[in-house]
């Protein structure tokens, strides 16, 4: 079983094997959310299925309300606000069992995008119950670096399976958590988000510029060494001990602009063996959409 990371080799050796599994292609640009689609038609690794951020793995199709809450109720309702809204959980499985994922396979996540996107699905698997997923260390590109098949167009269809929903293996925490326990030893926050964007100097996507009170900034792009790959788990370790200082990894709240982003940081935790940390999905984007929640600049 995979449930961190997974190489290339070792992605090659799962398909030559009998164990059942699925790959996801997660690839995804936030400014024209229709090019991952068309990127992975252009290519992609064989028998792979697209998920897409906004349709997959988002309930997109919710409308925003007062204070950044969707307003949806019943079995649409979202778990989450944000810009990029999670679906419930009941929502995701009966995704997952239309496109054919069952409980007795391994998930395997990629893009072409640094893990920013395939970080998401990861964590909604684990969130769901399910252990068996891993990200491709270096994603799409790492795989044809290594002479990895390639194929284009549509996958044939699977026939529908029936994801059963266990004991979430992620934490997830709301708006009003995060608020009640700001400034407590209790709650660590670590922004993933660009440092010129959590410092406030620039905004390109949210109403209001600035940072939650008290977060720390790892920008998640920093997980990565120049090969596109996660750095060592040494190295990791180091870098959220240097971070950290003596804050406990178990009181962190990962988030970011919208709960995706965030991922990465909390994928590299986990290499790095500091794991029990939870998500915020609502993320800046939830939390700013209140004017009387307080805002950090610089």
């Amino acid at each position: 079983m995979h449930t961190t990371m997974i190489s290339v080799s070792e992605l090659q050796a799962l398909l030559n094997s009998q164990q059942r599994c699925m790959i996801f292609d997660c690839s995804f640009e936030l400014t024209q959310p229709s090019a991952g689609a068309q990127k992975f038609a252009e290519v992609h690794i064989p028998g792979a299925l697209y998920a897409h951020l906004d349709s997959a793995l988002s309930a997109m199709h919710g409308v925003p309300g007062q204070h950044g809450v969707v307003t949806a109720h019943g079995p649409d309702e979202p778990a989450s606000g944000g810009r990029h809204p999670l679906p419930n959980r009941e929502r995701f499985a009966t995704w997952l069992s239309s496109v054919g994922f069952a409980n007795d396979m391994q998930a395997v996540v990629y893009d072409r995008n640094g893990a920013n996107y395939c970080g998401r699905m990861w964590w909604m698997l684990k969130w769901a119950g399910h252990e068996a997923v891993a990200v491709l260390d270096g994603g799409l590109q790492a795989w044809q670096a290594a002479g990895g098949p390639v194929a284009s167009g549509d996958e044939p269809a699977h026939f529908q399976s029936t994801f059963l929903l266990r004991e979430p293996k992620a934490r997830l925490v709301d708006t009003a958590t995060v608020e009640k326990r700001l400034g407590r030893p209790e709650q660590t926050l670590i922004d993933a988000r660009a440092t010129p964007r959590f410092k406030g100097e620039v905004e390109p996507l949210d109403p209001v510029a600035g940072h939650i009170p008290g977060a720390l900034n790892r920008p998640f792009a920093q997980n990565l060494g120049p090969d596109g790959k996660f750095k060592s788990a040494e190295e990791l370790r180091a870098e959220f001990a240097a971070l950290l200082g003596q804050r406990d990894p178990a009181t962190v709240v990962h988030h970011c602009g919208s709960g995706v982003s965030a991922l990465p940081n909390m994928l590299a935790m986990e290499v790095a063996g500091l794991s029990g940390s939870a998500l915020y999905a609502g993320s800046w984007s939830e939390w700013c959409s209140n004017p009387t929640r307080p805002v950090a600049r610089g």
